[in-house]
């Protein structure tokens, strides 16, 4: 309500007619704008009351007088205006009471204004447009509340539609899923019992789905089960793990295995406690019968079907583990003597089955689950035995082997004979690794194959030392040459009529980096093995005649110079040779090669033609070792040989006092027959003046030993043939 002195400014601003009502709007937006919920401004608030202040003058004064136009009135103030608040209602009907009746007393008669209302008549009227007003306002706000409270029904009806089409779609969906998809599908109580099970869950286990309801997880176990498995499935129904994933086996009614990724997940309630546990299982019973063949050739020899490498690879592997639970283990390790020269002569095809009887002969020998049977690669196999009682039992073992394979083998109506070499290595497990053991078999595999095959031999620490050794002075040697590692050393020849120095012998020497100063015994016949040789033989041959030509003041000096078998059926031994000697500047006659006689003695035509070739340009050839490849004499004629070089073994018994009477006699018979011949003779190994002095009376042409020099480098060698001189 307005005070009386808001009602005396306000009797001043409501006379004056229309000016007066637009007073009248002003001062009734500022009284209701408070209590409004219009987003209208003040000044768009009284132009929207404007019109309604002029409506409700217009029925205070209308004839006949009605008061609907105040109902009008209190429905726009709601609906237009959004006047809803039940506190904006007294300050509407207070500014319509005390503002309508000021207005009126503007237009009263004195004012000149025809028909003018009395004072009773004007409240009267006043009062029937405020309780229209209130009706209306009063019915509009009931239709407006009435109106939101159907939206919002309506709204929650439409959501409870919604929640519940929705609801049934995804059942729709989960049913549609469950029923037709492929990997199997159970949900189970907490105590494990099936309260659900899909098509293919009942068709991965041959039965029904009812009878499928009526099982229980827990009694799904199967002997090949980890222990893992089931402590993970009781974790789960604990609450305390929410799901698991495990390749699991099942037995199938019809005894036959089902194969399954199973992963189980723990299905809670709103309240966080489990409610039932969810199982899905794909089969994989195929892929693993794949994978298992797959492992199975990729692990067995495809031609006679026993474990390959990789297969025993890891079987010696586990055994040699401390923790593999095995105290000791053997190993054969077998080849087949002479293999390649049965594919070479028969073909492979009589060779793999060759190698398929082999296989069978072996495996009629091990009969035993702790022993293994494997093809290494080729022509290899291997035997190994788990917890062996001791190395007797092994070699026991390898003898069984060697027996089964006397009897000759029927192929293709040939009757062949198959030896075989066998290297056995037997010791503590944990204390080897696996490349230790294989090694060690394999090099006293060889040690029994160079023995002459058709045997065993037992691991000797010592000899795979020497074999260990040998390997790595053969890995080194291409590159010693580049290096310069390779010297010449030179021991004199003394012509024994009168003591003079007649020639030298070159012989080569291997300065290692590691292993210090090494004769040729150790390295020429892996130089000869791996086809060094020739290239080393060049380069000694190439020193030798060089360095000769150095000495005794120019004056060129027969050398002797070593040539292997290799080199002697080398193409280009004669234009070499040649070559050399013409870069140095001497004459033929200044060099002799010395050849071995089993070389020599064995050599047909066409191998002993280069060396006729460089017999007849002067160079000299000796036929070294002489003695030791118990050769027909009548041979010699055919040799381009000048010279016999006598084994030191015959010689030997010459250095006792009084010597050996059948020396004497071999070695002047041999005397007898070179100069017969026309070859001289020459002897090493002279190492007494007793054995100098026999040599000389014997008829011996040249000799050389510890008794004239040892071997010296070049400098030492002129000095000590400038004082024998």
């Amino acid at each position: 309500m307005t005070s009386p002195n808001e009602r005396g400014e306000d009797r001043e601003d409501c006379d004056g007619g229309e000016d007066g009502l637009r007073r009248f709007a002003r001062i009734w937006s500022r009284t209701i704008s408070p209590a409004t919920q219009t987003s209208l401004t003040r000044a768009e608030l009284e132009d929207f009351l404007h019109p309604l202040a002029v409506r409700l003058g217009e029925a205070l004064h209308a004839h006949p007088f009605t008061p609907s136009a105040g109902r009008e009135v209190g429905r726009a103030l709601v609906d237009e205006a959004h006047c809803t608040s039940p506190d904006a209602l007294p300050h509407v009907l207070g500014v319509v009471e005390s503002y309508l009746v000021l207005y009126a007393a503007g237009l009263a008669p004195a004012a000149g204004v025809p028909g003018a209302l009395g004072v009773d008549e004007t409240r009267s009227r006043c009062a029937r447009l405020q309780h229209a007003l209130a009706a209306g306002f009063a019915f509009a706000v009931r239709e407006r509340t009435l109106g939101e409270q159907e939206s919002l029904s309506r709204a929650a009806l439409a959501a409870q539609t919604a929640v519940e089409e929705a609801l049934h779609a995804s059942e729709t969906r989960f049913r549609a899923v469950f029923k037709d998809a492929t990997i199997g599908i159970g949900i189970a109580d907490m105590s494990g019992r099936l309260r659900d099970a899909n098509g293919a869950l009942a068709r991965m286990f041959g039965r029904s789905e009812e009878e499928m309801r009526r099982r229980n997880l827990n009694d799904w176990v199967h002997p090949d089960d980890a222990p893992e498995v089931w402590r993970l499935h009781r974790e789960l129904a604990r609450g305390r793990r929410d799901h698991f994933r495990v390749e699991k086996p099942y037995q199938r009614p019809d005894g036959t295995m089902l194969w399954t990724n199973l992963t189980v997940s723990l299905l809670r309630d709103a309240e966080g406690e489990p409610r039932y546990q969810l199982a899905l299982m794909e089969d994989v019973t195929e892929r693993r019968l794949l994978h298992l063949r797959l492992r199975y050739e990729a692990t067995h020899d495809e031609l006679t079907g026993l474990p390959n490498r990789t297969l025993f690879a890891e079987r010696l592997e586990r055994i040699l583990s401390p923790g593999g639970g095995v105290r000791r283990f053997g190993l054969c390790y077998l080849d087949i003597d002479g293999f390649k020269a049965v594919n070479d002569s028969l073909g492979h095809a009589v060779g793999d089955q060759l190698l398929v009887a082999v296989a069978e002969r072996l495996q009629s020998c091990t009969t035993a689950p702790a022993h293994l049977v494997a093809r290494i690669g080729g022509d290899e196999f291997a035997v190994l035995m788990s917890d062996p009682q001791d190395t007797e039992e092994v070699t026991c073992l390898a003898r069984s082997l060697l027996a089964a394979l006397a009897t000759p083998i029927s192929v293709d109506g040939r009757e062949l004979s198959v030896r075989a070499s066998i290297g056995i290595v037997e010791g503590a497990s944990g204390r080897l690794e696996p490349a230790e053991v294989l090694r060690s078999a394999d090099i006293t595999m060889y040690r029994a194959k160079d023995a002459g095959g058709n045997r065993y031999a037992l691991a000797d620490p010592d000899s795979e030392a020497r074999a260990i050794d040998r390997h790595s002075l053969t890995n080194h040697l291409p590159g010693a040459l580049e290096r310069d590692e390779f010297f010449l050393e030179y021991q004199p020849l003394i012509r024994m009529s009168d003591g003079q120095v007649d020639g030298a012998e070159a012989l080569v020497r291997w300065k290692h980096p590691v292993h210090g100063r090494l004769g040729p015994d150790r390295f020429i016949p892996l130089a000869e093995h791996t086809g060094l040789i020739v290239p080393l033989g060049r380069w000694v041959l190439e020193q030798a005649v060089s360095q000769a030509c150095t000495w005794a003041g120019g004056q060129p000096l027969r050398v002797n110079v070593n040539l292997s078998p290799r080199q002697l059926h080398h193409p280009d031994l004669v234009p070499d040779t040649i070559a050399v000697l013409e870069a140095a500047g001497v004459a033929p006659s200044s060099l002799c090669l010395e050849v071995t006689e089993s070389a020599l003695i064995s050599a047909d035509e066409d191998e002993l033609k280069p060396l006729w070739q460089l017999a007849d340009l002067g160079v000299d050839i000796a036929l070294d070792d002489f003695g030791t490849g118990y050769s027909n004499l009548a041979n010699l004629r055919r040799l381009p040989a000048t010279t016999l070089k006598l084994d030191r073994s015959f010689t030997q018994g010459l250095q006792r006092h009084p010597a050996d009477p059948v020396d004497l006699t071999f070695v002047e018979g041999i005397v007898s027959l070179a100069h017969a011949l026309g070859l001289a003779v020459t002897v090493e190994g002279v190492e007494t003046e007793s054995q100098a002095d026999q040599l000389r009376q014997l008829g011996c042409d040249t000799a050389q030993g510890w008794y004239y020099a040892r071997p010296a480098p070049p400098g030492e060698f002129a000095k000590d043939w400038a004082r024998a001189g």
